[in-house]
């Protein structure tokens, strides 16, 4: 591990022990070894630590109060110049993916981001001018510049959409951002996210009201177009992954 890496990946895990040995794989087999790993342990009782042996990650186990303040514990002790967010369960799309955005124009943006593999298939970002809409690409799919992120946290009052929060948070101070045109995380399904995604659009409705993103009117519009796009995806999944791949 370089003394001052180029990427600081951030795993936060809980009792995830077949999540984490993916998640170990895809940063192991990475042909670019400019990162540190820090895995933050929410006090696992499975074999989650015994998976860490013989690895180069940084572990720090203690219980938390859930995933962002995990996340949040984590955040100080990255080193390196882009924090990249890739719990348990996700992966680095290929093993060229941190060459693949190491290879990028030195243009040292706020943020960096790309496309996601989700459900075998490519879901292509959108614009991240468009954040109003919602998170334009996955949260895993996003590398913050370390000195900017250092100053911030994860609202912990939030227990779904703190990520979308903190990147609205982020683009509106730093709106500087890098498009990778290629996919770069494999999403894990089935998530918390996922599971509470009604909970979701209100904590999206709530962030957006308050950082004044958009007028009330067209915040109700979104919130409406967030909850027709879930239906697709459940009952329509052709159609929603033909809209996504555009």
């Amino acid at each position: 591990m370089p003394q001052k890496p180029l990427f600081s990946i951030i795993t936060i895990t809980l009792n995830n022990a077949k999540g984490l040995a993916k998640t170990k794989e895809s940063i192991l087999t990475q042909t670019c070894t400019d990162y540190e790993w820090i895995v933050q342990d929410g006090a696992s009782t499975d074999n989650s630590l015994d998976l860490l042996q013989n690895s180069d990650a940084i572990i720090q186990s203690e219980k938390d109060t859930g995933i962002y303040n995990a996340m949040n514990r984590a955040i100080p002790r990255a080193k390196g110049d882009y924090i990249l967010f890739l719990n348990a369960g996700d992966c680095l799309a290929t093993s060229e993916t941190l060459q693949i955005i190491k290879n990028m124009p030195k243009q040292n943006p706020a943020l960096i981001y790309g496309d996601a593999i989700e459900d075998n298939k490519i879901k292509k970002s959108r614009a991240h001018a468009g954040i109003k809409y919602g998170m334009f690409t996955h949260h895993q799919a996003m590398l913050y510049n370390r000195k900017v992120l250092s100053g911030m946290r994860y609202d912990e009052t939030y227990q779904i959409a703190a990520d979308y929060d903190l990147t609205a948070r982020f683009l509106e101070k730093h709106p500087e951002a890098l498009y990778i045109p290629a996919p770069l995380c494999i999403f894990e399904t089935g998530g918390i996210s996922q599971q509470n995604a009604a909970q979701g659009r209100k904590e999206q409705f709530q962030t957006r009201k308050s950082l004044k993103l958009c007028t009330a009117w067209q915040n109700h519009a979104i919130t409406g177009l967030q909850s027709i796009n879930i239906t697709l995806r459940r009952f329509l999944p052709p159609l929603y992954w033909l809209l996504k791949r555009h």
